[in-house]
């Protein structure tokens, strides 16, 4: 009896705590749905260039949100891009210039947009990716594979779109810091305002980090340090209901430490102006011109002169006209006209060259039914000094089955030859010359696509595969009759892959985000070019966060795993006969975020970066640049919320 009185009541007590936390469990499962309902219904415009629902896209896209760049805490998209994609690895070329390899693509393949435009200047074939700093980002978007039926030459290996926040709030004003290492400091402000039918968003971020001795011997024993600004101003003028008018303008500078004597500088201008006309519930039109001038220079520390070398300067004007047929099909056609300028220290004499470039595009989005969805697209672009013209083509499919997304894609890819790889004249430090090629022919991809994405409410889970097949790649080769390297295309480039990602997140506040990338790229023996693209690459990240009235935490933890990759260097530029086989060595690198609200907009945030305290024996052009473990801080002040009830 003793027994039985007291394990009914615990049954009892056991029962209804049991259907409380259910009740409890139901409601926070049913508003985790809804954030996965949210980000479902992200809307997307890199994949169609036309507003489409990320769940509805027949695109793939990823889409990197506010909340994951907060989370993160990077400076700029190369520290972003590599905490949360795997196949992608950002290493180190000649004086620590920063070449990107995107599943096989190098930088001059993978086209960096922001807010939909391109970005005028290049070193060793990559743009300036500290220019691309994340303050005021609303998102980013990542399209893989060609995308050269809209976006033309550069877009073979996939796209990168960073989107500006979309200011709808009266003002907002945020201020923010960051101390870390190396006396690493990071100070931004991003203020803006909309009254009546104007709209004003300025943002504001320095950076700077000092030099540093590496640990081990390598291929480099020091990183170099530096400063930069950057500045924009993002100005809307709604001057109908029918009408609205964006205006940008933007300033850019960077100095790099990498001499005693002189220093490295880089400035970038930039201005735009788009109008965006709804002629009716069917037909809208837009219409822009964008100007951007990059610049590099070295300044003379002694004679305190700044000598400018280099300045690529760009002009485009662009028009994209939209139509929907019977309230769910969409033609697209656009084109865009370009002046790219270009002078140079790797030209004769410091020379210049110039060319224009003109295209046509269209596309048509079919909606069949609320299941089955076609894109199909094509391009026509010509090149003014390479008298140089290209077809590009797209088919992508869609369908749902149960909780299943189906998706198969077709996208031609091609990038026309730069005007620095026609004309080269350059003498490399004495041991070689590197010279043009105006009879380059363009590189060209045939990129294949197929998907299944399964989502029932909190778990997310998809799957596919990837196959590129690329011709005429251009890359350097040695020529007996100039004696000195020259620019080439070399015959077929395979590429081929698994990409397999999973999202989950409990009631509780549990999140888990894993991601893995299976990459081989077969390059045929003998030709000027060797493999570099790791096999086995994944991204991991666990987090945890809770949140009360006036307190609330997120704890994550997040890695990056890159497998080792063995290839072959050529030892000489004269002979690829002479080859030595390197492995660089496989590594993981794990950092742990604590972000807390601490009172309405003040968000602080501690962060250990290496967190297992990895250390390169050797410094390859591909090895991390750390020393070891180090701890950062930082804080973020949101004004306006001191004024929110």
């Amino acid at each position: 009896m003793v027994a039985k009185s007291f394990i009914l009541p615990a049954l009892a007590l056991s029962s209804i705590s049991a259907m409380a936390q259910s009740t409890m469990t139901d409601a926070k499962l049913d508003s985790i749905e809804k954030a996965w309902s949210r980000e479902l219904n992200t809307v997307v415009v890199t994949g169609t260039r036309t507003p489409k629902l990320l769940k509805d896209s027949p695109i793939l896209t990823r889409v990197i949100s506010a909340s994951d760049i907060r989370m993160a805490d990077a400076t700029n998209i190369s520290d972003l891009l590599q905490t949360e994609l795997p196949g992608i690895e950002f290493t180190y070329s000649m004086n620590q210039q920063v070449n990107l390899n995107m599943q096989g693509f190098g930088g001059n393949s993978v086209l960096f947009l922001v807010d939909g435009e391109r970005l005028a200047g290049e070193t060793l074939d990559n743009v300036d990716y500290n220019r691309l700093n994340l303050e005021n980002v609303g998102k980013i978007e990542i399209v893989k594979g060609g995308a050269s039926s809209l976006y033309g030459s550069n877009a073979v290996g996939g796209v990168v779109n960073i989107i500006s926040r979309d200011e709808t709030e009266p003002w907002r004003l945020n201020i923010n810091g960051r101390y870390g290492a190396h006396n690493e400091q990071r100070y931004g402000a991003t203020g803006s305002f909309n009254v009546g039918k104007f709209g004003s968003s300025t943002t504001l971020q320095y950076y700077s980090i000092d030099s540093y001795d590496m640990k081990n011997s390598g291929d480099y024993s020091r990183f170099y340090g530096g400063h930069n600004w950057n500045l924009k101003e993002r100005l809307t003028f709604r001057a109908t209901d029918n009408l609205k008018l964006i205006g940008r303008l933007g300033y850019y500078y960077r100095q790099r430490n990498s001499q005693v004597a002189t220093r490295d500088r880089y400035r970038d201008f930039s201005a735009g102006l788009r109008g965006l006309y709804t002629i009716s519930d069917k037909n809208n039109l837009e219409l822009s011109y964008g100007f951007d001038q990059y610049d590099k220079s070295d300044f003379m520390v002694d004679t305190r002169s700044d000598v400018r070398k280099y300045s690529n300067v760009q002009n485009t004007v662009r028009g994209i006209y939209n139509h929907t047929f019977f309230d769910k099909h969409i033609l697209t056609v656009g084109g865009d006209i370009m002046r790219d300028y270009l002078q140079s220290y790797q030209f004769t004499d410091n020379g210049h060259r110039s060319q224009v470039t003109a295209d046509g595009f269209a596309q048509f989005d079919m909606n069949f039914t609320s299941r089955f969805n076609v894109i199909a697209g094509a391009r026509y672009d010509y090149f003014s000094e390479a008298s140089m013209g290209h077809a590009s083509a797209r088919l992508s499919t869609m369908y749902k089955l149960w909780r299943l997304n189906l998706r198969g894609s077709y996208s031609g890819g091609f990038r026309a030859p730069t005007l620095k790889e026609m004309y080269m004249d350059f003498d490399m430090a004495g041991i070689f010359m590197i010279y043009g090629n105006p009879d380059l022919k363009p590189e060209t991809s045939h990129n294949f696509q197929l998907s299944a994405e399964y989502m029932h409410r909190n778990l997310n889970f998809n799957v596919g595969g990837f196959c590129n097949l690329v011709d005429n790649r251009i890359t350097t080769g040695w020529s007996q009759a100039l004696q000195g390297q020259v620019y080439t295309n070399i015959s077929r480039v395979n590429i081929a892959g698994l990409d397999a990602n999973v999202s989950w997140r409990h009631a509780l506040g549990f999140g888990v985000r894993a991601s893995y990338m299976y990459t081989h790229e077969h390059v045929r023996k003998g030709e000027p070019y060797t493999s570099s693209t790791r096999p086995h690459t994944a991204t991991v990240r666990l987090d945890y966060g809770r949140e009360w009235r006036n307190y609330g935490f997120k704890l994550s933890l997040s890695g990056r795993v890159l497998s080792s990759v063995t290839v072959d260097e050529y030892t000489s530029v004269s002979n690829y006969e002479d080859i030595e086989r390197v492995t660089y060595p496989a590594y993981t690198m794990w950092r742990l975020n604590l972000t807390q609200n601490v009172w309405k907009g003040i968000n602080v945030t501690l962060a250990v970066d290496n967190l297992f305290n990895y250390v390169p024996k050797y410094y390859y052009s591909n090895s991390p640049t750390t020393n070891g473990t180090t701890v950062s801080a930082g804080v973020s002040v949101d004004i306006e919320r001191f004024f929110s009830r």
